[in-house]
């Protein structure tokens, strides 16, 4: 079984490689991922799959640290995009079959996110 802290590990190298199918892999069904910053949701993982597809930029992420234990777990990681270097914060929930069921992701400030994406999240 793999653990908390090699799956959030396994995220980011796959979403850094772009690997969607691999990617969707870990996430369960009814994934959620919260952005309290700007106030949004993705509900379901094709819609959270498709948020990371379409996300403008050329992007990379590093990952500075992760930790987990259990059906939880946490990441530092540093995205650079378009000559910014942006650190961020996301929390992970797993369910029992080892898939991630939640993800709440924080970046250094508050931001509106990108226009033209309003068909993947809702606004809370």
């Amino acid at each position: 079984m793999t653990t908390a802290h090699e799956t959030v590990s396994k995220y980011w190298t796959i979403c850094d490689a772009r690997d969607w199918a691999g990617f969707a892999a870990l996430l369960a069904e009814d994934v959620v991922y919260d952005l309290p910053q700007p106030r949004q949701r993705i509900n379901g993982r094709d819609a959270f799959v498709r948020f990371n597809v379409e996300y403008p930029g050329d992007w990379h992420v590093t990952v500075e640290r992760v930790v987990g234990e259990g059906s939880h777990a946490a990441s530092w990681v540093r995205v650079a995009l378009d000559g910014e270097d942006l650190p961020a914060l996301s929390f992970f929930e797993f369910d029992d079959a080892g898939l991630i069921v939640r993800i709440t992701e924080f970046w250094p400030e508050p931001y509106d996110p990108p226009a033209g994406r309003e068909h993947l999240a809702e606004n809370y």
